[in-house]
């Protein structure tokens, strides 16, 4: 009796107990059955459009789940953001199991999602926390950058005086140099710095990736025929449009592709070269700069997104390049990772999942309803 009792109960009340929240959708994206949790979290949702429940959409999202998983029977796994029945932004991993039936075809989509907001709320503390503690460490990190931009200017002065004094006009133009120089670098350090530790908002919009590395290759095309160093994109022919910062993106590539041409301006190679691609699979956006440079050493590989390590020299380099792109790219919930060998080249990526990728209508430290489903 105990056994059948199990079995009645799970046939009859399972349904509805469960914490998880289920839905089932047709072929018109319509949810033609839903469970309890389901219907607590988001509200009325008999033969309404999936996009409108979750997310309060008027049209299929973008690179929808659903339609994948109708058109070759996979089951998925994706993380998601939508809209909760009283209008509060929710988080959610979602399974979508298509039914398939003995003929092959799928008639409907099971989707059993997760509320995960509370964790990706935690995951977007733990990284504000860590780029505070990233900006203290920068801070102390700019009180010894600045001295020796003052040595530099103080030396400057120097130079530019004694040769007032001794009316030697070769000793006055170099201190003048030195000057200039120093405060050239002392500008860029502030700058970068303010870039790297304001915290701003990203400003996002549908922007075509593709068009900001073209931007990038041809704004240092004429710096790199000058070093004899060829510099080419090699882009996926139509990658989808994608929400993100212009200018923080235009800034990271912009930084990446500096640092290839240094690397490869001080290689002895005869034939040196700096190659920007970009690919989309499986709802991951890749962008990678790659240069046959000097590479980097091991000790150098450990510090490269230390606070102020540059391998430039003193009046190119600021430290801070690499840092402003990590910075950026998890801003827009990606990541950067690099693969460097001394001799060979480097390698810089940028990888950033379409998922994670900000949204255009709310601030990037609160979750937002909108994305694809």
């Amino acid at each position: 009796m105990r056994t059948d009792y199990v079995r009645d109960w799970v046939r009859t009340q399972l349904w509805d107990q469960v914490p998880v929240r289920i839905a089932v959708i047709d072929r018109d994206f319509r949810i033609v059955e839903a469970n309890r949790s389901f219907n607590q979290a988001f509200g009325e949702w008999r033969q309404q459009p999936c996009f409108a429940v979750y997310k309060g959409l008027s049209e299929r999202c973008e690179n929808c789940g659903a339609a994948q998983a109708f058109a070759d029977a996979q089951t998925r796994v994706r993380e998601e953001q939508g809209v909760m029945a009283e209008g509060k932004p929710t988080f959610y991993l979602v399974h979508l199991v298509p039914l398939v039936l003995p003929d092959g075809t799928v008639p409907f989509i099971i989707e059993m999602s997760t509320d995960i907001t509370g964790a990706k709320l935690m995951e977007r503390e733990k990284m504000e926390a860590e780029r505070l503690a990233a900006v203290g460490q920068t801070v102390a990190g700019l009180a010894h950058g600045l001295k020796n931009v003052l040595m530099g200017l103080e030396g400057g002065v120097y130079m530019f005086e004694s040769g007032m004094q001794k009316a030697d006009n070769d000793r006055m133009l170099a201190g003048w140099q030195m000057l200039s120089e120093n405060i050239g670098r002392i500008t860029s350090f502030v700058k970068e710095f303010l870039e790297f530790a304001r915290g701003k908002v990203p400003r996002v919009q549908l922007v075509d990736p593709n068009r900001i590395a073209r931007d990038v290759v041809a704004l240092f095309r004429d710096k790199a025929a000058l070093a004899g160093i060829s510099l080419v994109a090699d882009l996926q022919d139509e990658i989808p449009y994608a929400l993100m910062d212009e200018q923080g993106i235009h800034t990271c590539l912009a930084n990446l592709v500096s640092n290839a041409l240094d690397a490869c301006e001080i290689s002895d190679k005869s034939n040196r070269s700096v190659t920007v691609t970009s690919r989309d699979r499986d709802g991951l956006l890749i962008i990678e700069v790659a240069d046959d440079g000097t590479g980097m050493d091991y000790e150098i590989k450990k510090n490269v997104f230390t606070s102020f390590f540059s391998t430039k020299s003193s009046n190119k380099g600021t430290g801070l390049g690499l840092l402003t792109t990590r910075k950026i790219v998890q801003e827009h919930g990606g990541k950067v990772s690099f693969e460097s060998a001394e001799g060979v080249g480097s390698v810089f990526r940028l990888e950033f999942p379409r998922s994670r990728l900000p949204c255009p209508s709310s601030p990037a430290d609160e979750p937002d309803p909108g994305r694809s489903h």
